[in-house]
């Protein structure tokens, strides 16, 4: 007789419930998946710790953010959020890398530090392949051209006419060299011709503000953090750097329409556990945060410039090995490195 489908749901829970028991982790897995099981009316399973690679503000941590309740609700399972911000999110990796790889511990990984910190940086203490189990694809995010108020531009072509009468003097803000937002204004450079200073911060905010002050000129700050910023005319954006106008910011034209040719930048967002997790948990956390990126938080960060998608395991780390090849190209082409 044909097996139907809540048989084979239950079967395959079955399944989970006997890796996980297997592997001796069962008390680690995320609630949603325990719950669904079998599993004896006195386990208790620990809290998750979200390690985020910035400080409270970024927009990273704000994508994070989003997503996370909605996540508890479908785990029924309390997510922590660990803000571990600083040397370009290589302490937040290094943090997972280490842990026990038992479901409990994830990091939400980005671009800068899956990518490009790997093409910067001679020495790091993870390597985004070799330590880390992808787990899913959260969203992409371009990045927002915004400089101060006080700077007499209105437009791209104008900033960089600006740039060139004044080769250096203009300071570019960034969340550290290696970084996404970093890497994005040193590929302006080369491609527009100019020559802006960098001058690195502690997380976006800071930069942000000081952007706002008139101490640095000019960021490309991720859509997602510059749009109340810009919303609120505490900061003139001037242009968009992915490959089409963004529905946060739908005036804004893209880098390529100002007649910048060939430059786009985005960032990925996802979220990974340590290497060695089982394969049970590490589908069991995908099929969760599918469920919560499907829900209303697509909607949600569709405000801020995000674009909410998801994946496999196998998908993701495919991203992330595509990206890295990207990054380190780019990298070598241009000719920088931060140590």
């Amino acid at each position: 007789m044909a097996t139907s489908q809540s048989g084979r749901r239950h079967l395959n829970l079955a399944l989970i419930f006997a890796t996980a028991v297997m592997a001796g982790i069962l008390g680690s897995m995320p609630t949603s998946v325990v719950a669904q099981s079998s599993a004896s009316p006195g386990m208790r399973a620990r809290p998750i710790r979200m390690v985020i690679p910035f400080p409270p503000g970024n927009s990273g941590d704000i994508i994070a953010r989003a997503i996370m309740p909605t996540a508890t609700d479908v785990m029924k399972h309390t997510i922590i959020i660990d803000n571990r911000g600083g040397a370009s999110g290589a302490i937040a990796a290094e943090i997972v890398a280490s842990s026990t790889p038992d479901g409990t511990t994830l990091l939400f990984g980005t671009t800068g530090l899956l990518a490009i910190n790997p093409a910067m940086y001679s020495k790091l203490p993870y390597h985004p392949v070799r330590d880390f189990a992808p787990v899913v694809y959260c969203a992409g995010s371009t990045y927002t051209i915004v400089v101060s108020p006080a700077l007499p531009v209105s437009n791209l072509k104008e900033f960089v006419a600006l740039a060139k009468a004044k080769p250096g003097e203009l300071n570019l803000g960034s969340t550290g060299a290696g970084t996404g937002m970093y890497l994005s204004g040193v590929l302006f450079n080369s491609i527009a011709g100019v020559k802006i200073t960098h001058v690195p911060y502690k997380g976006a905010t800071d930069a942000l503000t000081d952007l706002i002050a008139g101490r640095i000129q000019v960021m490309f700050a991720t859509t997602s953090s510059a749009v109340p910023y810009v919303q609120s005319n505490k900061v003139r954006a001037l242009a968009i750097t992915g490959t089409d106008r963004d529905p946060a910011l739908p005036q804004l034209p893209t880098v390529l329409e100002t007649g910048v040719a060939d430059y786009t930048s985005v960032s990925f967002f996802g979220v990974l556990a340590p290497r060695a997790t089982p394969r049970a948990i590490i589908q069991g956390l995908n099929e969760a945060f599918v469920t919560a990126l499907k829900a209303e938080v697509k909607q949600r960060l569709a405000t801020l410039g995000v674009n909410v998608a998801w994946s496999t395991p196998e998908e993701f780390g495919d991203r992330i090995k595509r990206e890295l090849e990207k990054w380190t190209k780019t990298v070598r082409a241009i000719g920088v490195q931060a140590d």
